[in-house]
């Protein structure tokens, strides 16, 4: 099997942990068979030991579980809550574990950064929200806005094949992704229920999710919304937007206002001169830090995943986004955003720009290349080659104990 678009599926907006967290813990209690789980961030917080919990009670009554976790985004796990799960028999992957150098962590860049959960090849998950409690509104004035989508139909079984590669538990002599993608994958009949499973990683399908968006933006007739924590990218990208734009498109990008990073909105606002006079409305989201990674075209097509438009993002980390034809899907996109945009957005004007003087452009366009190439210049070095690293289950002490007086019984016996 190919990848390419499935007909045929449900799909599903969730917004933030309020409604990703319950559909997720519930396809684990009603999953009967296996259990495919990758995240970025796993906290041992609320809502990690919420998934522990979840994912042990599973385990226990014999469904088979295998999860790879970043070893940069969640360093601090605990070995008891590791080791707790393996020792139910759950298979438990680090990505790119290193150890702290002098307390610092240097496992930098090619970050796992997707968020994917499938149950029994019957239900998957796909998108920005990670296992930890900042998603929810109860965390405070620091809680992530962010978004999942939950599928059902034929493109689960691409998600489940990827996923099965990606973590090292299914060997084949040929993978159905080996060849690269010059070009998008086209729909040639643009219909509801369509799905498209699409990548970035350091090896064949290094710019797949980038090159989707230059289409979206070349064939936009009407309308674009994107929402984007960490916006900082390409010149191809941005010049894109603009000729949307000019070309009597409506284009609105919504970034952090309120980043939970300074870094972010400076990156941003070297940008916004350039896109708010060729025509694109800039928004900054100003209730809480903005973690979504989503837009929408016209009146079919969504994405909605992992992947930020950043020079992390587009170069360096494991990401993967669903590409969305589905008018109902597109009117819960576009009605969320809508609303975001009414209710807790800052619209950037032309007026509040600064002028933009020779030294002031000069230097915007230096800090402007080196943020945008710096990751994949470093990444570069032998260092950052990431590995995987499988937890082993623990040494049960009663088991040990058994085992001695087990020999020690046989050798009364001689």
């Amino acid at each position: 099997m190919k990848p390419g678009w499935r007909e045929g599926n449900s799909i599903r907006l969730l917004e933030n942990g309020e409604e990703f967290f319950p559909r997720v813990f519930g396809a684990i209690q009603r999953a009967q068979h296996n259990l495919l789980l990758e995240t970025f961030i796993l906290f041992d917080d609320d809502v990690g030991q919420a998934l522990h919990a979840e994912l042990l009670a599973a385990a226990r009554r014999g469904v088979h579980i295998e999860m790879m976790v970043d070893g940069y985004g969640s360093p601090d796990l605990p070995d008891a809550f590791v080791n707790s799960l393996t020792a139910e028999g759950i298979r438990f992957v680090y990505y790119d574990p290193r150890p702290l150098v002098l307390g610092m962590r240097t496992n930098l860049f090619r970050r796992l950064h997707r968020k994917i959960v499938v149950a029994d090849g019957d239900i998957a998950f796909v998108g920005g929200i990670n296992y930890s409690a900042e998603h929810n509104a109860s965390f405070g004035p620091q809680a992530k806005q962010d978004y999942a989508v939950e599928v059902k139909g034929p493109i689960v079984a691409d998600i489940a094949a990827y996923v099965q590669q990606e973590i090292g538990s299914k060997r084949s002599g040929h993978r159905w992704w080996g060849t690269r993608r010059h070009r998008p994958a086209q729909n040639a009949t643009p219909g509801d229920a369509q799905a498209l499973l699409v990548w970035r990683d350091n090896g064949d399908h290094r710019d797949d999710i980038e090159q989707h968006y230059l289409e979206m933006l070349r064939t936009a007739k009407e309308d674009v919304i994107i929402a984007n924590a960490y916006f900082f990218p390409g010149y191809r990208l941005l010049r894109e937007m603009r000729n949307a734009a000019r070309r009597g498109v409506r284009v609105r990008l919504i970034v952090q206002g309120e980043p939970d990073m300074p870094i972010v909105k400076v990156g941003a606002e070297l940008l916004y001169s350039f896109l708010v006079k060729g025509d694109v409305e800039v928004y900054e989201y100003c209730r809480r830090p903005l973690h979504a990674k989503i837009a929408v075209k016209d009146r079919q097509w969504a994405t909605v995943g992992s992947s930020n438009l950043d020079p992390l993002s587009l170069s360096l980390n494991l990401e993967a986004n669903l590409m969305i034809h589905d008018r109902d899907f597109n009117q819960q996109v576009r009605d969320n955003l809508e609303r975001l945009l009414q209710e807790d957005c800052r619209r950037v004007e032309e007026s509040e720009l600064p002028p933009q003087s020779w030294w002031q452009l000069s230097k915007n366009v230096v800090v402007f290349h080196f943020l945008r190439h710096f990751p994949a210049i470093a990444g570069w070095l032998p260092a950052h080659t990431p590995k995987l690293a499988e937890v082993p289950a623990p040494v049960q002490p009663e088991m040990e104990t058994q085992d001695r007086m087990g020999t020690e019984n046989e050798g009364a016996k001689f």
